[in-house]
């Protein structure tokens, strides 16, 4: 399959490793001004371990906000929540410098399989969002693409009407194969990812408003950053 951009020969990317680091922290940056995300970014960088670029901000500014959180340092997550065109979108992030990128679980497996051929070839990690997929059938199905990990992911709406993320964390590990790895996010604080089950296939913890939403974020994501380092 050919994406729709011609620039891929100018960006590649190497793939992330995990071999220094068991659990990562990643910082979800949920805003609608760049210059906003850029700040607060800038303050938490030494305590976390990958930017995400939230989904809310890539709607407001477009990739524009991957390629200058890319600029310091840490590598990116551009949450996509990709639904369709799997390739082209994967393709978009990858060259502009995102180093994970989002894909729905819910999507068909012709995206999925396309996200994961452009992650091929531009050398990213795909990071399969699980929101309302968590069934043994649908975590079999999206396993067998090989995805670098499987997101638990309770929304804010969800969170709002009362859903659990460690009850569907809980939930994954117990349906998911040994060969998958997971990361979690939904509401989480330092009390919250304390509580977390016991995994070794647990790599990336994402926190968002309570490090982000916080008088002090730098101060909050070293907290948070030791808690999951404990993990």
């Amino acid at each position: 399959m050919f994406g729709f951009l011609d620039s891929r020969d100018t960006h590649s990317h190497l793939k992330l490793t995990t071999s220094t680091i068991l659990v990562r922290l990643q910082v979800a940056l949920d805003f609608v001004k760049l210059e906003d995300a850029l700040k607060v970014a800038s303050a938490v960088s030494p305590y976390v371990d990958i930017l995400e670029a939230g989904t809310p901000l890539i709607k407001a500014e477009g990739m524009k906000a991957v390629r200058e959180l890319s600029q310091l340092g840490l590598p990116v997550m551009a949450d996509m929540k990709t639904m369709d065109t799997g390739y082209l979108e994967v393709e978009l992030a990858a060259v502009n410098d995102a180093k994970i990128v989002s894909v729905m679980g819910l999507a068909d497996d012709a995206t999925i399989a396309s996200a994961m051929e452009a992650a091929r070839d531009y050398g990213v990690e795909i990071m399969v969002d699980m929101m309302n997929a968590i069934s043994e059938e649908n975590i079999k199905r999206v396993a067998g693409f090989r995805p670098n990990y499987l997101l638990v992911h309770v929304g804010i709406d969800q969170q709002e009407a009362g859903k659990s993320t460690l009850e569907q964390f809980e939930k994954m590990v117990m349906l998911a194969g040994k060969d998958v790895n997971f990361a979690v996010a939904g509401g989480l604080d330092e009390d919250e990812i304390k509580k977390l089950p016991k995994t070794e296939r647990l790599e990336i913890v994402v926190v968002g408003g309570a490090i982000i939403r916080r008088e002090n974020p730098a101060e909050r994501a070293k907290i948070i950053s030791d808690v999951v380092k404990s993990i």
